[in-house]
C-alpha cells in the first residue's frame, strides 16, 4: 500500500485513489484506520479540501457530517460486537489537532484493553508505544474491511431509503 495518500487524504479521497476508503458517505468518505490496534477503528473524512474544522461547513453540511459520523459508528459498533464478545462500546471525536483537515474518530473500544488506558482516549495506546508494526492496515484486514463496508451500506440504506 502506497504512503502517498497519507499526505493528502481529501484529495485522494476525492480522486479515488485513497486505499483506506471503504464507501462515500453523503458529507465525506468513510476510511479504515491505518491502524488496527483497536479492530475495527475508522476514520470519517471531509469532502471539502476547505474545511479544516466543523465550523468551516454550512450549517446543513455540518449537520450530514455529524449523521454520517454517527452511521460510521452504528456500522463500527456492529461489526465489532459481531466479531469479538468484548466489545465495549464506540468512542467518537472530532478533534483537529494534528491533521488539518476536518475528520472524526470513530474508535471501537473493548474490555481486553488495559486497564488503566480503557478509561481515557484510545490515544495512549500510541503515547504507551502499544501500537506495533503488526498493528498497520495490510491484507489480513480485508475481512474486516468487506463486513465494515456491507454494514455501512445497510446503516446508510436505513437513513437514506
Amino acid at each position: 500500500m502506497t504512503e502517498d495518500y497519507r499526505h493528502d487524504r481529501v484529495g485522494t479521497a476525492l480522486a479515488g485513489t485513497n486505499p483506506t476508503v471503504l464507501r462515500r458517505l453523503r458529507a465525506g468518505y468513510a476510511v479504515i484506520g491505518d491502524v488496527q490496534h483497536l479492530p475495527g477503528y475508522c476514520v470519517l473524512v471531509t469532502d471539502d479540501p476547505a474545511a479544516d474544522q466543523i465550523v468551516d461547513l454550512p450549517p446543513e453540511r455540518q449537520v450530514l457530517f455529524l449523521e454520517d459520523m454517527a452511521i460510521l459508528g452504528r456500522a463500527v459498533a456492529a461489526v465489532c460486537a459481531r466479531r469479538d464478545p468484548e466489545f465495549r462500546r464506540i468512542n467518537l471525536e472530532i478533534q483537529g489537532n494534528t491533521d488539518a483537515f476536518l475528520h472524526a474518530h470513530v474508535t471501537p473500544r473493548y474490555e481486553w484493553e488495559p486497564a488503566d488506558i480503557v478509561g481515557w482516549t484510545a490515544q495512549l495506546h500510541h503515547l504507551r508505544g502499544l501500537v506495533t508494526e503488526e498493528h498497520a492496515l495490510g491484507p489480513q484486514h480485508d475481512d474486516l474491511r468487506a463486513e465494515l463496508t456491507a454494514e455501512l451500506d445497510r446503516q446508510l440504506a436505513l437513513v437514506t431509503g
